[in-house]
C-alpha cells in the first residue's frame, strides 16, 4: 500500500520537474525517489509519469491524480497540526467579537498572522455593535471582544485601551447640507440623522442624537450606503470614508468639532477567564490593532 513519502515525491517531482531535483530537495538519492515513484506507481496502478524523454513528464493520469495526492497531503498536515496543538494545550476554538467599524486593514493582517502560527485553532470572527459586544462577552459567548468604549468600568470583565478611532461628520454631495460652508447644531437638527443601535436598543454613548428624525441600523456599511442615497447625515470612521470609492460623500465642517471626533478602543476578554497560547498571541497582537 502507498505511503505518505511516497505522495510526497510524487507531488514534489511533479512540481520541480525531475526525480534527481526531487532527490535534492528532499535530501535523498535520486534511485530511492525513483523507486519511491515506482512503487506508488505499482500500487495505484497507473503510469504516472511519461518517461521516455530526457525529463520525466506527467501523463494525463498523473495531472489528474497529482490534485487528489496533494489533498492528502494537506490533510495529513492538518491531522499532525491539531494534534500537536493538542499536545501544546492549544484551544481548538476561539470567537472573537469586533466592532464593525474597527475592521481597518490592520485587523485583517493579525487575523492572517493568526491562521499562520494556529493553523489548528478554528476562529470564530463576530461583527456586531460595541454594546452588544460586551454582553456576548460577559455572556461567555466570545473569548475576545474589540469595542468602542464609553469608559465605563466593567468590574466582570478584563479591559485593556488600544488606541482611538477618528470620526467625521458626513452627508452625500446632493443633500442641502452639503450647501453650507459650516454647519452649527441648529442647522443639523431638521435633517435625518443615522446612527448605530445594538439589538439590545443601545447606541453609543459617545455619538448622541442631535436631529428631531433619527434611523438606526447595526453596521456602518448599511448608514454608509443610506448616506450615499442622501437619505441622512452620520458620523462615520474616517478610514471608511476615505475607502469609500462612490465619490458621493461630503465631511460636513462643523463648528463644534475642530478636529476629527475621537472615540477610545478597548478590547475586552472575561476576568479570570484561563486564556490558552492561542487566545493570549491574539489578544498581544489586538494591542496593535490601531498603530
Amino acid at each position: 500500500m502507498y505511503n505518505l513519502d511516497q505522495l510526497n515525491m510524487f507531488v514534489i517531482a511533479a512540481k520541480v520537474g525531475s526525480f534527481s531535483a526531487c532527490a535534492r530537495k528532499l535530501g535523498k538519492v535520486q534511485s530511492a525517489v525513483s523507486q519511491g515513484i515506482s512503487n506508488l506507481e505499482i500500487d495505484l496502478d497507473v503510469t504516472l509519469f511519461d518517461r521516455s524523454t530526457r525529463k520525466p513528464s506527467l501523463t494525463d493520469e498523473g495531472k489528474h491524480l497529482l490534485t487528489f495526492a496533494e489533498a492528502i497531503l494537506q490533510q495529513a498536515y492538518e491531522l499532525e497540526s491539531a494534534s500537536k496543538a493538542l499536545t501544546n494545550n492549544e484551544e481548538t476554538q476561539l470567537t472573537l467579537a469586533i466592532e464593525d467599524s474597527l475592521q481597518v486593514a490592520r485587523f485583517y493582517t493579525i487575523i492572517e498572522q493568526f491562521s499562520l502560527r494556529f493553523p489548528a485553532t478554528s476562529l470564530n470572527i463576530m461583527t456586531m455593535s460595541s454594546s452588544d459586544i460586551i454582553q456576548y462577552v460577559l455572556a461567555g459567548k466570545a473569548n475576545i471582544g474589540i469595542i468602542l468604549s464609553d469608559m465605563t468600568f466593567i468590574k466582570e470583565a478584563d479591559i485593556c485601551y488600544i488606541g482611538n478611532l477618528s470620526f467625521v461628520p458626513i452627508v452625500c454631495k446632493k443633500h442641502p447640507l452639503a450647501s453650507l460652508s459650516s454647519v452649527s447644531p441648529p442647522d443639523l437638527i431638521p435633517h435625518r440623522q443615522l446612527m448605530i443601535k445594538g439589538v439590545n436598543g443601545t447606541h453609543q454613548a459617545h455619538l448622541q442624537p442631535f436631529s428631531s428624525q433619527v434611523w438606526y441600523g447595526n453596521d456602518y456599511r448599511t448608514l454608509l450606503k443610506n448616506v450615499e442615497r442622501g437619505l441622512g447625515w452620520t458620523y462615520m470612521p474616517r478610514h471608511l470614508v476615505e475607502q469609500d470609492t462612490s465619490d458621493q460623500l461630503h465631511i460636513l465642517p462643523v463648528t463644534f468639532d475642530h478636529k476629527d471626533w475621537s472615540i477610545p478602543v478597548e478590547y475586552i476578554s472575561p476576568k479570570d477567564c484561563s486564556m490558552g497560547p492561542a487566545a493570549k498571541w491574539l489578544s498581544r497582537a489586538i494591542n496593535s490593532l490601531l498603530d
